[in-house]
């Protein structure tokens, strides 16, 4: 039976790939490789586990954006990203109680910045 780190890491990973590949493919609009719809990204998560995220929201500078898993579960990992001319994504992390996910972020000249947040719960 795989270890609980070993699992949180695989669970990681596969979240990680998936995103890049629809990413890459929807940015890149290849004739060869199609982006994939939303229910093959949560079929190639575990039994379980769901993927869930903030569509992207234009909010003050270093604001945090906070994301929490429904019902009972708690967060196994996450991330978000910055969206704008300028932007940086500042942190990217846990809630203290491990329910959810933070994410925050500034855009250089201006006084908002474009947040979305994700979570594996």
């Amino acid at each position: 039976m795989p270890s609980m780190r070993t699992t949180a890491l695989a669970l990681a990973a596969t979240a990680a790939a998936t995103g890049l590949v629809t990413t890459g493919a929807a940015s890149a609009q290849s004739t060869h490789a199609p982006a994939r719809p939303a229910a093959a990204k949560a079929a190639a998560l575990p039994p379980g586990y769901q993927l869930i995220g903030l569509p992207n929201a234009n909010v003050p500078n270093f604001q945090r954006r906070v994301i929490y898993c429904p019902g009972t579960k708690h967060v196994l990992g996450g991330g978000g990203e910055a969206r704008g001319n300028g932007a940086i994504l500042v942190g990217s992390f846990p809630t203290d109680d491990a329910r959810g996910w933070i994410v925050l972020g500034r855009q250089i000249g201006y006084n908002d910045v474009g947040i979305s947040a994700y979570a594996i719960c």
